[in-house]
């Protein structure tokens, strides 16, 4: 059975979890982690580089040791090192409730032998853990809140794991096409929708039979289900071609739009379902989804708008946004590099870069505070600024810009003394920690970040982790007014486990009047590739090439920067 990149890459996490829990070596914890993560950022199966031979150790972070343990549990599908931790697997979940912490486990394993998540809601329930040394009530109350955030995200998956199923599944049919929430580009999804023109071969029959189903939930001449391994369910529908737009119209999605569209097709005296639109028995449109809205009186409604949100209107009025496409981003303001917690020496992202076709990048390390992720202090800063320096004079088709992410301190102040801060051309400004405080004290922290002149960028301005860490409570609606009245801007993160501002945030930016960043906060050179997944968050928010700092050219990207 096939093992996939993502399954090797929670096993090593799991790993790590369990051994942070027994307090074993910082570093082989880290290992572990780094592991994970290159992992988890590739984007060719382990599975294809194990039969083509090639070295694994040549992947970052990845020596002897572990190249051998990827190549027992891709061949085998076991992980013999992780049953001799000791510990159960269960108390790796535990590690998602971010009021807890290794420590925290280990003493709720030993005091009250909890083992897995369902145990630990038990306790907290009725009590039990305010009895163990060093926890209280209102921790209680906090594990039930994360546990309540980590259950509802299991019942969804990323957007990018659900990419990867399904493009490697498109891959194997070798046809089709995917529709669904995928489609629409939401950012946690609840299945896989993939939509075949009938062609008279046997896709469903090879469908049922992928290395990776675990069970075949139906199986029909038109439509199938399984259920995947990792407990992922895909559908399949196999469309005849006279239908195929009216069907990956209805299985797009959303709900919500498609039944907008069914009123209006009515009021026409239509009827509309996944065959195509029907003036009494005639087919009267169904063959593309630009046939499908012509008939309707519609111009073509791009799929990540399609969610009941006011796109009908617009389209009516003529007023559908121009959305962004990746192909306008200029330049990435958000990366790491090997000087900070990156992966990749600074030099090996500027290449990467200029494959891209980026004409200018911005270099954000992290500032001094984050030591654990590598936090530049005052020194460190100025040696950077001066190997950025000679790499401009030696790249001539790029340029490196320097910036910075510092943090935002709990009194509001950044992290680093102004005058090194001036001596950058822009700064992306975080939250990375104090996430509890009042909605209050938490807006006005950000607000007075942003009175700094040097204040530029807003990071990941709710702090959220999908599945993992909720939003901090935050005045968004006050924080964007106070960057439009500064010149600031807003970050939408690319980063999969992150996508921050979400996409209603992002309307609200746009109907603000507020400039956002759509950046990567790359941390590797396959985390370059994730560009795509910001975008796709930017033109559900609305957003159009104009609205975004980064579409600019140098010069206009340096005017964005300039304060008011």
């Amino acid at each position: 059975m096939a093992v996939h990149n993502t399954e090797v890459a929670d096993l090593f996490d799991k790993m790590a979890d369990l051994l942070e829990i027994k307090d074993e070596n910082p570093f082989r914890i880290r290992a572990y982690r780094n592991a994970a993560l290159t992992i988890r950022n590739l984007s060719k199966s382990l599975k294809n580089m194990i039969e083509e031979d090639i070295d694994l150790t040549g992947l970052p972070h990845i020596g002897k040791d572990l190249a051998a343990k990827i190549r027992e549990i891709v061949e085998t599908g076991t992980f013999a090192a992780l049953k001799k931790v000791g510990l159960p697997l269960g108390l790796s979940e535990l590690m998602r409730i971010g009021s807890l912490g290794g420590r925290g486990i280990k003493k709720l394993y030993e005091g009250l032998h909890i083992t897995n998540l369902e145990e630990l809601k038990e306790a907290a329930e009725t009590g039990k853990i305010r009895e163990i040394v060093g926890f209280a009530e209102h921790t209680e109350k906090k594990i039930l809140e994360n546990i309540a955030t980590v259950t509802e995200s299991k019942k969804r998956t990323k957007l990018i794991v659900a990419d990867r199923i399904l493009e490697d599944f498109v891959e194997y049919l070798k046809s089709g096409e995917v529709a669904g929430s995928v489609r629409r580009r939401k950012e946690t999804v609840g299945d896989g929708d993939i939509l075949v023109a009938d062609d008279g071969s046997d896709v469903i029959d090879r469908f049922v039979v992928y290395e990776d189903v675990k069970k075949v939930l139906a199986k029909g001449p038109t439509k199938s289900s399984v259920l995947l391994k990792s407990g992922f369910q895909v559908d399949l529908r196999v469309i005849g071609k006279e239908s195929y737009g009216a069907a990956l119209l209805y299985f797009t999605g959303s709900k919500e739009h498609n039944i907008e569209l069914r009123k209006m097709a009515v009021k026409k005296g239509l009827k509309i379902n996944e065959y195509g639109l029907f003036d009494g028995k005639k087919r009267i449109a169904g063959k593309s989804e630009q046939e499908m809205y012509r008939a309707l009186g519609l111009p073509y409604i791009e799929p990540e708008l399609r969610e009941d949100r006011g796109e009908i209107d617009a389209a009516q009025k003529g007023k559908l946004p121009s959305l962004i496409d990746v192909k306008d981003i200029r330049g990435d303001l958000h990366m790491h590099s090997t000087y900070s917690d990156g992966k990749c020496d600074l030099e090996g992202m500027v290449q990467a870069a200029v494959k891209k076709g980026y004409e200018y990048i911005g270099v954000t390390e992290h500032s001094q505070r984050i030591r654990i992720a590598g936090g530049l202090k005052p020194k460190e800063v100025e040696k950077v600024i001066r190997h950025i320096d000679r790499l401009n004079k030696k790249f001539k088709n790029i340029i490196i810009l320097k910036g910075i992410e510092v943090d935002i301190l709990e009194d509001g102040k950044l992290d680093l003394p102004d005058d090194i801060l001036a001596q950058l051309d822009y700064r992306v400004c975080s939250v990375h920690y104090k996430f509890n405080l009042s909605l209050q004290a938490q807006t006005e922290r950000i607000i007075r970040a942003m009175d700094s002149p040097y204040f530029n960028i807003l990071g990941h301005p709710t702090g959220r982790i999908i599945g993992g860490r909720k939003p901090y409570d935050i005045d968004m609606e006050r924080i964007m007014q106070a960057a439009k009245e500064r010149g600031c801007v807003l970050e939408v993160n690319s980063q999969p486990d992150r996508l921050d501002l979400n996409d209603l945030h992002c309307r609200m930016a746009k109907e603000i009047g507020v400039k956002v960043a759509v950046s990567t906060d790359a941390h590797s050179i396959d985390d370059l590739d994730r560009m795509k997944y910001g975008v796709g968050q930017a033109r559900r928010g609305w957003i159009e090439k104009k609205n975004v700092i980064n579409t600019g050219t140098l010069r206009q990207l340096k005017k964005a920067f300039k304060r008011r």
